[in-house]
């Protein structure tokens, strides 16, 4: 008999299988009910410290270009949280390191079966969209986002909404007039829809 979705969040937050340089503090934000998943790379330092997830600059540009105030993207009846780590990984030269490679393997298949409820997966990060799409993610980040009308319309490839990524937007002025309006239609129809 399979885990409930309770059972599994309390298995994944008790996880220590990996090698952190700091005690682990997995951070996985979700409810059966959930109509939309975010599926980013992992938590920074503040989100491992508050253990909230999106909890910093990068999640107030997140909810801008989603048009979502915190009430609504921090009720997990609505949003659900899961990316490809689930622990901070740390940093080096004062970035973020890449997601684990034992946590996505390890947890995620037993997560996203539970979750039957999403409508929509947002793809935040190329590590997201390269479990997600597969063989279909592009080479890099910036083709996958481009090409967000080639994928079904229950997922939407995002570049990361951190600072660092500042500069791709200014030089890709398609990502707020085409895609976030796309984004906003999208999450409101999942959101409002009766099923």
């Amino acid at each position: 008999m399979g885990k409930t979705l309770d059972e599994l969040v309390a298995e994944i937050e008790a996880c220590r299988a990996c090698a952190l340089p700091h005690e682990p503090r997995p951070v996985v934000w979700v409810h059966p009910k959930a109509r939309i998943l975010i599926a980013g790379q992992a938590p920074g330092r503040r989100v491992h410290e508050t253990g909230i997830p999106w909890n910093d600059a990068s999640g107030d540009r997140l909810r801008a270009w989603l048009q979502m105030d915190r009430e609504t993207f921090y009720d997990k009846r609505t949003i659900a949280v899961a990316a490809m780590g689930f622990c901070f990984p740390g940093t080096v030269n004062g970035a973020d390191l890449p997601p684990r490679r034992e946590c996505a393997p390890l947890w995620r298949p037993r997560l996203l079966r539970l979750l039957t409820n999403v409508r929509l997966t947002l793809l935040v990060g190329t590590y997201a969209q390269r479990y997600h799409l597969g063989a279909a993610a592009k080479p890099r980040l910036g083709e996958t986002v481009r090409a967000w009308r080639d994928y079904p319309t229950n997922v939407m490839p995002l570049p990361h909404p951190s600072w660092r990524n500042s500069a791709w937007l200014k030089r890709n002025p398609w990502f707020e007039a085409e895609l976030l309006p796309e984004l906003r239609l999208r999450v409101r129809s999942v959101l409002t829809a009766n099923t």
